[in-house]
C-alpha cells in the first residue's frame, strides 16, 4: 500500500470516527433535554436524534411559508389511496352528517366533536404547500381550526406530550410532539380552495401539519388521543410511518 493511499484511508477512518463520535454526542445532548424521538433505536437513531433535537431547539416557533393566493397549483396532484372502507362509505352516503371526531386519553374532558360543532370553533385559512417524500408537492388554499382550539376545549393534561391521531382507513394512524400540535399553523382541515375539503384530498376532515412530509398530514380523521408516552401505539415507534421505514419526524 503506497503512502498516500494509506495516509488517505487513516484520514477517512479518522473523519468517519469524528462523525461517530459527534453524533453520538449529539444524541446524548439530546436525551439531555428529552428530545429523543421514539424511533431512535437502531442504526439510524443517533441521526434522527440530531436532526429532531437541532430543529426542535432552532425553529419549535418558526413558520412553515406561506404563499399568495396566485401561487396555489392549478391542479393539486392527489396521491393514491386505497378504496374506502365500507365504513367510510357509509359516512359518505350520508354527506359526514354523522362523522364524529374522538378526543381521548390524558385530557380533562374527552369529547366527541361533530363536523358542525369543529366549524363553530375560530375557522382560519393558509395557503401552504404540501411536499412529498416522493418528491411532489402543490400548493392549496387549507380551512379549517387550529388543533390547539379542540386541545384547549378538551383540556389537555400538562403531562402529554404527543398527540396520537387515527384515519377510519385501517392501519393509518401518525402523532406529533405538543409542539407542532400546538402550533397555530396545525389544522382539523375541512376546507380546501374555497370548498370543502374533496374526499380525495382527506375530506371530510385531515390533520394539517405543514412544518413535516405529506406523510404526517392523515386523511379522514376520526379520533385524537393524547398520551405521554408512545410506546403503546402499535410497535411503540411513534407511527405507521417507521414501522414502514420513514422517519417519526418528518420536519421540513
Amino acid at each position: 500500500m503506497s503512502n498516500i493511499s494509506r495516509r488517505k484511508l487513516i484520514t477517512t477512518g479518522v473523519a468517519a470516527t469524528a462523525g461517530v463520535a459527534g453524533l453520538a454526542a449529539a444524541s446524548q445532548i439530546a436525551r439531555h433535554y428529552g428530545l429523543i424521538p421514539p424511533d431512535s433505536g437502531g442504526i439510524y437513531g443517533p441521526g434522527e436524534s440530531l436532526t429532531y433535537a437541532a430543529q426542535r431547539i432552532l425553529t419549535r416557533h418558526s413558520l412553515a411559508r406561506e404563499f399568495p393566493r396566485s401561487m396555489v397549483s392549478e391542479k393539486p396532484f392527489r396521491n393514491e389511496t386505497a378504496p374506502p372502507s365500507d365504513a367510510f362509505k357509509r359516512h359518505q352516503a350520508v354527506g359526514f352528517s354523522d362523522w364524529k371526531l374522538t378526543v381521548d386519553g390524558m385530557v380533562a374532558h374527552p369529547t366527541s366533536f361533530s363536523l358542525a360543532d369543529l366549524k363553530a370553533l375560530p375557522v382560519h385559512n393558509q395557503i401552504t404547500e404540501v411536499a412529498c417524500e416522493e418528491g411532489w408537492s402543490y400548493i392549496a388554499e387549507w380551512i379549517g381550526t387550529p388543533l390547539v382550539n379542540v386541545l384547549d376545549t378538551v383540556g389537555v393534561l400538562p403531562q402529554a406530550r404527543y398527540v396520537v391521531y387515527f384515519s377510519i382507513e385501517k392501519d393509518w394512524w401518525e402523532s406529533i410532539d405538543m409542539a407542532d400540535a400546538t402550533h397555530p399553523q396545525t389544522f382539523l382541515t375541512m376546507g380546501m380552495n374555497d370548498g370543502d375539503l374533496p374526499v380525495g384530498f382527506g375530506g371530510p376532515l385531515r390533520l394539517r401539519v405543514p412544518r413535516q412530509l405529506g406523510y404526517k398530514s392523515v386523511k379522514y380523521i376520526t379520533r385524537i388521543t393524547a398520551t405521554d408516552s408512545l410506546k403503546r401505539f402499535g410497535k411503540g415507534l411513534g407511527s405507521a410511518s417507521p414501522e414502514a421505514g420513514y422517519a417519526w419526524y418528518a420536519g421540513i
